[in-house]
């Protein structure tokens, strides 16, 4: 099972940034398709970005586009994710996932069956 530990969640008001960030003690990221999605309370789950590692492309939901930035730093396997410009919208629990099949695509951003970690709390204030 891998373990995946998110950090950097907390409050902000609308139009601030944060920055989030997934570490995978253990286990190597680089070499998987790795992503972010989130959920808010009686929403359904929301993939936000994802990262091939197939294609090396990088793909992100219609509502975020422009304004976050999903990266990974292989030397220290630590997975990001920079949020800019916040909206009350954005607030949910965000969760890293990864897994070694090919999930992350277009229009396909979150895999039901990747390991994902237990999240860290976004909340913007309007």
């Amino acid at each position: 099972q891998v373990q995946l530990v998110e950090s950097g969640g907390g409050l902000v008001q609308s139009g601030g940034s944060l920055r989030l960030s997934c570490a995978a003690p253990g286990f190597t990221l680089s070499a998987n398709d790795v992503g972010w999605f989130r959920q808010a309370p009686g929403k359904e789950r929301e993939g936000v970005a994802c990262i091939s590692y197939t294609y090396g492309d990088t793909y992100y939901a219609a509502s975020v586009q422009g304004r976050f930035t999903i990266s990974r730093d292989d030397a220290k396997n630590t997975l990001f994710l920079q949020m800019n410009n916040l909206k009350p919208e954005d607030t949910a629990v965000y969760h890293c996932e990864v897994d070694p099949n090919p999930w992350c695509k277009s229009g396909h951003l979150f895999y039901d069956f990747a390991s994902h970690g237990q999240g860290t709390q976004v909340t913007v204030s309007s």
